[in-house]
């Protein structure tokens, strides 16, 4: 069974006013001095994010219970420094980020200027398990189609800057601005993939191959695939809900390659117009339906996806929990909904921010 990894990024804000706080180095330091050796926490571009990384998982309720148990430990060492922490993907509060000491990000705010400065926004990555770089490349290629069904069921930004954007993942939509960032042309092979990735890099626009912010890609530093197309998720419930499809793609990308199927041939123009349409509906109208790229209703097409991966969901006995916890996101609505329901509840995004801090941790 392949194994399942997730990087969250997290929101630090104060417990009182709501608004985003650039604490992240006193809250490393503070996670460092309690917990040296199992450290999970990391710092990020911005000053007001943390991000923790789980082990690889082959149970999705072990999966679960690590997230939960990090967003818990990340909470407390926030707290003892006096913040909090929100899975939000965007701040609802105006915000001015603060880039972060290390040379990285700084030659990134030299390089890419204000583009560098704005990218707050807080995402979930997957990594799945993959068997060698050539099978990596065949799920690349396979699951394009299937990516933009994830951003609508983890869709968590809907503000920016103290203003409703109009957008479900208004994240995805900032995401955008870096060079490299968005759907692939078909590599082919890991021979294509690798020469791609020589060829972007010549051209002296991106620092590393970190830097390759493809929407699937394979990873530097394990031997897995890492989709990174998902807001960070309101819930923990749809984080597990995203990894478990995620390696439920995967699975059966790789089933298909190894029976001889070819991938979809979706041009990357229509691929990008399928994120655009996650990312401004979210789970509320349309989408475009993976197979034909028309549109379809919202839970048409996640039953869809629900199809196309349900034998490889069967196999690892995670079928009816997806599907049960698909009924609920879609009755309950995603982190956008939420953010919006609690706006239109209380008139204020200060609650909005301290209610999603409370939902955060369970």
């Amino acid at each position: 069974m392949r194994t399942v990894g997730v990087e969250e990024e997290l929101l630090l804000v104060d417990p009182e006013s709501g608004e985003p706080k650039a604490r992240s180095a006193a809250v490393l330091a503070r996670a460092a001095h309690d917990h040296a050796g199992t450290f999970v926490f990391e710092k990020e571009l911005h000053e007001q994010m943390l991000e923790f990384n789980t082990h690889p998982q082959t149970d999705m309720a072990d999966l679960g219970e690590e997230i939960v148990r990090c967003r818990r430990e990340a909470a407390r060492n926030a707290g003892e420094i006096g913040c909090s922490v929100a899975a939000l993907a965007t701040s609802p509060l105006p915000v001015k980020p603060a880039v972060g000491a290390h040379r990285r990000y700084r030659w990134m705010e030299d390089e890419y200027g204000i583009a560098t400065r704005e990218q707050l926004v807080l995402g979930c990555h997957v990594h799945v398990a993959v068997e060698s770089d050539e099978e990596g490349v065949a799920v690349v290629d396979r699951v394009r189609p299937w990516l933009s069904v994830l951003t609508a069921l983890s869709a968590n930004s809907p503000f920016w800057q103290g203003k409703d954007t109009s957008y479900s993942s208004y994240r995805s939509r900032v995401w955008q601005r870096w060079p490299s960032a968005g759907p692939t042309e078909l590599f082919g092979s890991a021979d294509g993939y690798h020469q791609r990735v020589r060829d972007m890099m010549a051209t002296g626009t991106l620092l590393d191959e970190g830097m390759l912010y493809f929407d699937v890609r394979l990873a530097r530093n394990y031997p897995t695939v890492e989709l990174r197309v998902a807001d960070v998720c309101l819930h923990a419930d749809t984080a597990v809900l995203v990894a478990t499809l995620a390696r439920g793609l995967v699975e059966t990308a790789a089933r298909e390659w190894r029976a001889g199927r070819e991938p979809a041939g979706h041009s990357v123009s229509v691929l990008r117009l399928a994120a655009w349409r996650a990312a401004r509906s979210g789970l509320t109208g349309e989408l475009l339906h993976p197979a034909e790229m028309r549109p379809a209703p919202a839970e048409a097409v996640v039953a869809a996806l629900l199809e196309h991966v349900g034998d490889a969901l069967a196999d690892t006995g995670d079928l009816k929990q997806v599907k049960d916890t698909c009924a609920e996101l879609l009755r309950r609505g995603n982190g956008a909904r939420v953010q919006r329901d609690l706006l239109a509840r209380t008139g204020s995004l200060r609650e909005v921010v301290l209610g999603c801090a409370r939902l955060t941790t369970g």
